[in-house]
Formats: structure tokens, sequence, C-alpha cells
């Protein structure tokens, strides 16, 4: 069985990788892939707890994020779907530009 801080230390690198996309690019697809990427490092966290701890709450937890995450995944692309088919660019400086 593999150790907790194993776990631990794979979901902390997950979610600091989450981070680095997500304040490194610009673009806003991969901003949102950075948020996915930190939400799995913590759904991650939840399962292996979880597991450590004999709970299932950790479990039904992810069910519920995961749901929810993919609700959520489906509302932004189709903004962004829109976004692009309007401006022909997903860069998040334009989005500021439209508030003047």
């Amino acid at each position: 069985m593999i150790s907790i801080f194993y776990c631990f230390v794979l979901s902390a690198l997950i979610f600091s990788l989450g981070v680095f996309i997500f304040f490194l690019k610009n673009n806003i697809f991969f901003m949102l892939l950075g948020l996915e990427v930190m939400l799995n490092g913590c759904l991650l966290l939840f399962i292996t707890s979880g597991n450590y701890w004999n709970n299932e709450n950790g479990q039904i937890i992810y069910i519920f994020i995961i749901t929810a995450s993919a609700a959520e995944v489906c509302v932004s692309l189709s903004l962004l779907f829109k976004f692009y088919k309007i401006n022909n660019t997903l860069n998040i400086n334009l989005l500021s530009e439209l508030k003047k």
C-alpha cells in the first residue's frame, strides 16, 4: 500500500502544476485548464484522506465535486467558444479592454 505521505506530495505537486499553468498563461482556455488541474489535486487529497481514515466521505465529496466541475466546464467552454467566435482570440488582456 502506498503511504499517505506520497499521496499528499503528489496532490501538492498536481496543485502546484495547476497554479503554474494558471499564472503563466494569458490564454483563458489554459487558465481554465489550470483550474481543473488544481481541482484534481484537491480531489486526490480527498480520496486519499478518506481511504486512509476508512471514511467514505472523501469519495462522496469527490463525486459531488467532479459533478459540479463537469457542469462548470460545460458552461465555461460554451462561454469561451462564444468569446472566441466574437473576438477571434482567447487572450485574457482583451477581456480587461472590454470593460472600457
